[in-house]
């Protein structure tokens, strides 16, 4: 549902950001890359269903243009919770991870990728318009842009204002 209006991503402390990501080196050798990319829907299915994991939420699949490549971003509490996922159900991410690298990986025709950004308290802000729920508004929740966090300054809590007097050098 579209939320009219202004509205910030509600999060206090920090948080990770997790890209990951996949690309299709060659359409033909389908039997390839279809398991790499039908694994990451189990994956997230389980993540929703257990936030406890410390997933706060997702966006994706997005898709380039000419779909050679998809990525998803993903939300977590912390590097910790990510890592735990990544080593814990034998049947989830362990084991989609040595599927890969025993068949797809040596042929090449599929690639994957992720980066994970940790990111402090104070150290992030958003802003979305006449939306729905997207990003780490999906995630964590909305609220309205109103008084301080008019600005992006003002949500980023003055961190801007300082880095920018930092940055100027010695004032008079």
């Amino acid at each position: 549902m579209v939320q009219i209006g202004r509205f910030t991503a509600k999060h206090d402390g920090p948080l990770v950001v997790f890209l990951i990501g996949m690309r299709v080196n060659n359409w033909l050798r389908w039997r390839e890359w279809l398991p790499v990319a039908r694994a990451m829907g189990p994956m997230l299915s389980y993540l929703y269903r257990h936030p406890e994991s410390g997933f706060l939420g997702a966006n994706g699949p997005l898709f380039s243009p000419g779909f050679r490549e998809v990525v998803t971003v993903q939300y977590w509490r912390s590097t910790g919770d990510l890592e735990r996922f990544a080593r814990q159900d034998p049947a989830l991410h362990p084991e989609a991870w040595r599927r890969f690298f025993r068949q797809p990986f040596k042929g090449g025709a599929v690639g994957i990728w992720h980066e994970t950004y940790r990111v402090e308290a104070g150290a992030f802000e958003s802003v979305y318009g006449n939306m729905p729920p997207y990003g780490l508004a999906k995630a964590g929740g909305a609220v309205p842009v109103r008084g301080r966090l008019e600005s992006m300054r003002g949500r980023l809590g003055g961190a801007l204002g300082n880095a920018s007097r930092e940055s100027a050098g010695p004032g008079p």
